[in-house]
């Protein structure tokens, strides 16, 4: 029990320290963006003496971008928070998994247990580090304990150990899952924020054309244009979103089937080495 509760304490601790993280890096990068807007995508040597994009290069993307609106800001604030939350659960989930092979790390807690060297298979755990690492040995510890103790049955002793083993991946989970609400909501909201600008845009365009009195179709192709700047940010930075959130979903389910598969395992293996 006493490595449980300093989970739990290192837990409360971390979620302390970091639970600034999604404001910070949200209003971050929203800032960076409205930085990128001002400064680079709405230099003068973007545009032409009427204002407009230059035709040519790389200045008349980053021109065209300006003229998308203040959504594009936006829009960009949301792109960079997906990269850092990204970042910051890679560094994250890459730590958890601990420094080797989970399933060479899985098989040798087996056959460490199989040849009944608990204190060995506590090694590796050590060694191993890591979420994985972390659950194993919660449930070692709670396998030693039910190997020394006289009075409860053996049913019961197993059932204490599948136990230990669900209270520890209980504790790990939410250091895993920390932040992933920020990536999922960006996937709806990047699309939302995409549409409001086109809608502002084509809006501005078409009443520019209104006010003019004359039909213009190379101003109205222009302004759809620069309407349809925010539509490709927000589209663009959702896709990413969805897929970074798929990928690392899916390594935290290979974790906890890991975490599963070896407490299952040591599990078996009282029932099988205690009579």
């Amino acid at each position: 029990m006493e490595a449980t509760t300093t989970n739990v304490e290192a837990g409360k601790k971390s979620g302390g320290l970091k639970g600034l993280f999604g404001p910070i890096t949200v209003f971050g990068s929203i800032f960076v963006g409205i930085l990128i807007y001002t400064l680079i995508l709405g230099d003068s040597q973007n545009f032409d003496e009427e204002g407009h994009p230059v035709k040519e290069g790389l200045r008349h993307w980053l021109g065209l971008m300006y003229k998308g609106g203040f959504m594009v800001p936006v829009a960009l604030g949301l792109f960079f928070t997906v990269i850092v939350t990204s970042i910051e659960r890679m560094i994250t989930l890459g730590r958890a998994s601990g420094k080797g092979n989970l399933d060479v790390f899985v098989k040798k807690i087996q056959d460490l247990l199989q040849a009944r060297d608990v204190e060995g298979a506590m090694r590796e755990c050590d060694e191993q580090r890591g979420s994985v690492g972390n659950v194993v040995k919660e449930v070692l510890v709670k396998y030693r304990e039910m190997e020394r103790d006289t009075t409860l049955p053996k049913d019961q002793k197993i059932l204490a150990i599948q136990k230990a083993q669900e209270e520890a991946v209980a504790l790990e989970l939410p250091m895993l899952e920390k932040n992933f609400v920020i990536i999922s909501t960006i996937v709806p909201v990047a699309t939302l924020v995409g549409l409001i600008g086109t809608v502002l845009g084509m809006i501005r365009a078409f009443s520019a054309l209104a006010s003019s009195g004359t039909p213009d179709t190379a101003s109205l192709s222009t302004g759809i244009s620069e309407a349809l700047i925010n539509t490709a940010l927000g589209i663009t930075t959702s896709t990413i979103a969805t897929v970074v959130y798929n990928y690392f979903t899916s390594r935290i389910d290979a974790m906890t089937f890991r975490m599963d598969e070896a407490g299952m395992s040591i599990a078996a293996t009282f029932a099988e080495k205690h009579a």
